[in-house]
Parts: structure tokens; sequence; C-alpha cells
């Protein structure tokens, strides 16, 4: 027996097409993980930092480089005066709005209650819980665009 008659062999087509509701999902999931990690890294007290790669064309010689440079991280939560943890959830530049009454953030009481938040936002954006939002934020960075 070798090693790839292990595998089971099927026909399938690869689609290019990725459903736009769920590219959303994953997208707020995405970015709610980064959330997770720079509230993970508060809480241990170090800084979460994370880089990405940017292409630039030298002046000087005129080829074209890829460089890391630091990626910037905007924490979507804050303490407020009386120490109160306040969250909001973001897309992309628009606030979401998490229920129907219209609130747009959490009130918590500890950034370990922060954390667990926001694993519970990521599992209702996997549920669709936060579909209609996202398609309102989407609706109105749209027609910002067709001045």
């Amino acid at each position: 027996m070798t090693a790839l008659s292990s595998f089971k062999y099927v026909t399938a087509t690869r689609t290019n097409v990725i459903n736009p509701i769920i590219n959303r999902r994953n997208k707020l999931i995405a970015k709610l993980q980064e959330q997770l990690n720079i509230a993970t890294a508060k809480m241990n007290g170090t800084n979460y930092n994370t880089t990405r790669l940017k292409i630039y064309t030298d002046a000087e010689t005129g080829e074209r480089k890829t460089v890391e440079v630091a990626k910037v991280m905007r924490e979507w939560f804050w303490i407020t005066e009386n120490g109160k943890v306040m969250l909001q959830v973001k897309y992309g530049a628009a606030t979401l709005y998490l229920n129907a009454k219209n609130a747009t953030a959490i009130e918590l009481g500890s950034m370990e209650e922060l954390v667990n938040a926001i694993k519970t936002l990521q599992a209702a954006t996997a549920d669709g819980h936060f579909d209609k939002a996202m398609d309102a934020a989407s609706e109105v960075t749209r027609k910002g665009f067709g001045k």
C-alpha cells in the first residue's frame, strides 16, 4: 500500500465567487480576533504589535522593494472615568448598531469580561447576528462614493 492510496479522490471544481455575506462575516471575525489579541496583551501588561508588508519603489535605483512595517492597531475599547470598560464594534470606519435600540457600545466591568465579550461577539458574527448592521454600514459607505 502506497502513501497516496490512503487519500480519498473526488472530482471537484473550485468557485472563485465568495458569498459576500460570508466574506463580511469573516472580515469582522478577523478584526474581532485582533481586538482579542490587543485586550489579552493589555491584561498581561504587554503590547500587541503586528506587521504588514509594504511594497515601494526605491527613488535612487528604481527597484521595487518589500519591507515589513508596523500595522496600526486601533482599539475598539476604552476605560471610562468610573472604571468601566466600553466596547464598540466597527466595520471599516463605521460603528455598528448592536441591538434594535441602536446601541453602539457594550459596558463591561473588567478586562476579563472584555475578553469573554469579544469571544461571544465572534460567535454571534459567525451566526449572522450582525449581517443587517454590516449591510447598513456598507450601504452608507457606498452612498458616500456616489456624490
